[in-house]
């Protein structure tokens, strides 16, 4: 019978690999802190000292012009969450029924009315704006004004228009 022949020049850097990987993996393992179990007593004490990072808050300036009131809707139900605020604008297109329509609409759905956190850009007439040129960004720079006058509790600016649509919603 013949003897396995290990080679000695080859199992020193072995040995010395496997002693390091287990020296590692078991300092990962006791520098990383152990779930705590929120039925047992002393997980009370522990919660308090673990803060959880607060979520961020949005401001969205939501845009249209003639005939999308409808898509403003969908859109705003969509992205609706009471922790943000929301301005709604149709441009000089629309007409004044339909920028009125819309505020009805928002005055009527409770959730918003209790958190007033929505805005309909109605008095007077809407801002001309046309693509590609300096009026986009002029509103868009009223809109962000109008936001932080209504409030500053948020990080976050948005500019969306009536035909785009989330890819999944805020909380997700």
């Amino acid at each position: 019978m013949k003897r396995a022949h290990i080679n000695r020049r080859c199992s020193f850097p072995i040995i010395f690999i496997s002693i390091s990987a287990l020296i590692l993996i078991f300092t990962l393992i006791r520098s990383h802190p152990k779930p705590t179990d929120s039925s047992s007593p002393s997980s009370s004490s522990n919660s308090d000292s673990i803060t959880l990072p607060e979520l961020p808050r949005f401001a969205y300036f939501i845009s249209g012009t003639a005939g999308e009131s409808g898509r403003l809707k969908r859109l705003l139900q969509v992205l609706y969450h009471p922790r943000n605020h929301y301005l709604l604008h149709l441009d000089l297109e629309a007409s004044d029924k339909e920028r009125l329509d819309l505020a009805k609409y928002v005055m009527s759905e409770a959730v918003m009315c209790m958190f007033n956190n929505v805005m309909v850009m109605v008095m007077g007439k809407g801002n001309l704006v046309t693509p590609k040129g300096p009026t986009v960004m002029a509103s868009t720079l009223h809109a962000v004004a109008i936001l932080l006058k209504q409030s500053k509790q948020w990080d976050w600016f948005v500019n969306i228009g009536a035909s785009d649509y989330p890819l999944m919603p805020q909380d997700g």
